[in-house]
């Protein structure tokens, strides 16, 4: 585990209307761990994931990343036009990549098992999970963010997916899980605990398994 932080927030706080919804949260994030961030449905996961990735902008704090950070949201962003090459072609061209072979290497690890030229409308929640987690990769990104990354997948795509975990964090990489619920917390090297719109660290080895 590396001291140099990849990501760090100071005193953030977001509220929509007269609701807060994060209420000061500070977090770093160092290089080369496997993150976790828990937290009841509601309790700000998602607007913290947001600003974390700059889709939202906080109301008042700081947020310092300067590394290329890949971003896998719990629900899928793809184009019901296109099939699962034309996503990867797109995604090459737009990070500038002289060829696709990290995408395919991920949906291979992950047992992808479909057509090149399925679309996204034929396939089960979990496959375009798989498609969304090598767009996210695809660019090779120091940091990893994934929100409810394994939804929908079998065992075996779960068990590939902390494979894949894994390795990046053994590169020096960061991979940062945000859930529901404090599944596989023996396979984290860090937790925090989302509650009431402040961050805790909480212990991984011993959150058990169920709700967060």
């Amino acid at each position: 585990m590396s001291s140099r932080s990849v990501l760090r927030l100071r005193h953030v706080r977001k509220g929509y209307g007269r609701r807060p919804v994060l209420r000061g949260v500070s977090l770093d994030v160092p290089a080369g761990v496997l993150v976790g961030i828990v937290g009841e449905n509601g309790a700000g996961k998602s607007t913290l994931l947001r600003i974390l990735v700059g889709q939202t902008e906080a109301d008042s704090g700081t947020v310092d990343c300067h590394v290329p950070v890949g971003y896998c949201p719990q629900d899928a962003v793809l184009n019901p036009a296109l099939s699962v090459e034309e996503h990867v072609r797109f995604f090459q061209a737009a990070y500038r990549l002289d060829d696709s072979r990290r995408a395919w290497e991920v949906l291979e690890r992950l047992q992808f098992g479909e057509s090149r030229r399925s679309r996204p409308g034929v396939l089960s929640g979990g496959t375009r999970q798989k498609l969304s987690l090598a767009l996210a990769l695809m660019h090779d990104p120091d940091m990893l963010v994934l929100d409810e990354p394994y939804q929908g997948f079998d065992w075996e795509a779960y068990l590939r997916f902390w494979e894949i975990a894994g390795t990046l964090r053994d590169e020096g990489r960061t991979v940062l899980v945000v859930s529901h619920l404090a599944y596989d917390t023996e396979r984290l090297d860090v937790m925090y605990r989302l509650a009431d719109g402040v961050l805790e660290p909480a212990d991984p080895r011993g959150a058990g398994r169920g709700a967060a």
